[in-house]
């Protein structure tokens, strides 16, 4: 039988499948949900240092190839993170806790409360596409980013990853975040995007541009792991248009460690984590691998 248990960065996990950020994860009753769907591990929706209560409707859009949305984060506030993460618990299933913040200091006292309250990881949200001030403005600037995680990376116990979106210069941002002593990367976020109706003749959301996910954006996020792997040799959490054991595989093969599932989890409900389970472990079957290790970045080795 192949070994699906993985080690991504410190974090231990019964298989590689992680609820992304941003779909389930802002009521400890939906993060517990997930757990026990199959998730290996679980991500929570980004706090931020104040409550937020996002975009007025309409905050989605279905397109062609995937969503676009712009909800604005929201969420209640990172002091709410101790009571999430004590109710979300559960064994065997690590819990990510995922912030937004505007500033060095923003940053560092919320990644210091979670890490407090109990948060197996942290990952920062470096990279939402619609949120002024937050997010992809912070996450282009790779010495602001090194500032951010080397201000934090001491005052904590716990792994830290740094979520990344597409820019002109991911890769630096990536690299002097590793130097700084972050322990993964998640990648990728959304895509800025807009969709407009045709016949009101004017942007769908609210808020006029939304991030793009779904399977628009794979071969996007398959090429940027591929990248950052064959450079740094990182752990990844490979994020992005995942919807069946196929993606998850190109992903593995790349060079992710762990893949992040969201957008498709609207259309197939929380069961893909168990579908996408057991379609690895076939493939890995098949192909004759008996450890998840042995699949990571194997695209490099050929």
């Amino acid at each position: 039988m192949p070994r699906l248990k993985i080690n991504v960065a410190g974090l231990e996990l019964s298989n590689p499948t992680v609820l992304a950020s941003g779909i389930l994860g802002d009521e400890a009753s939906l993060l517990r949900r997930a757990a026990y769907s199959g998730f290996g591990a679980v991500t929570t929706k980004s706090f931020t240092i104040e409550p937020r209560k996002g975009y007025k409707t309409p905050i989605v859009a279905k397109v062609k190839a995937g969503l676009i949305n712009a909800v604005g984060l929201t969420n209640p506030g990172y002091i709410a993170i101790k009571d999430i993460v004590k109710n979300a618990k559960v064994p065997g299933v690590p819990i990510v806790v995922s912030l937004a913040g505007s500033s060095v200091d923003e940053f560092h006292r919320m990644a210091v409360y979670a890490d407090e309250a109990g948060a197996d990881a942290v990952e920062l949200n470096l990279s939402c596409p619609h949120v002024k001030k937050m997010g992809m403005e912070i996450g282009h600037d790779p010495i602001y980013v090194a500032k951010i995680v080397g201000d934090i990376k001491g005052s904590i116990t716990k792994p830290l990853f740094i979520k990344i979106g597409l820019s002109d210069n991911y890769m630096d941002v990536v690299g002097r975040a590793l130097d700084k002593g972050a322990d993964g990367v998640t990648a990728i976020n959304t895509v800025r995007g807009i969709a407009i109706d045709v016949y009101a003749k004017r942007p769908i959301l609210s808020n006029i541009y939304g991030g793009l996910s779904g399977p628009a954006i794979h071969p996007i996020a398959t090429r940027i792991i591929y990248e950052i792997y064959a450079e740094y040799r990182a752990s990844i959490i490979g994020t992005g248009g995942v919807e069946d054991w196929r993606d998850a595989v190109e992903f593995i093969l790349a060079g992710a460690s762990a893949i992040g599932i969201g957008t498709s989890i609207t259309i197939r409900g929380l069961g893909i984590a168990k579908e996408v389970v057991e379609g690895i472990k076939r493939y890995m079957d098949n192909e004759g691998f008996k450890k998840l290790e042995d699949m990571i970045g194997y695209v490099h080795k050929t």
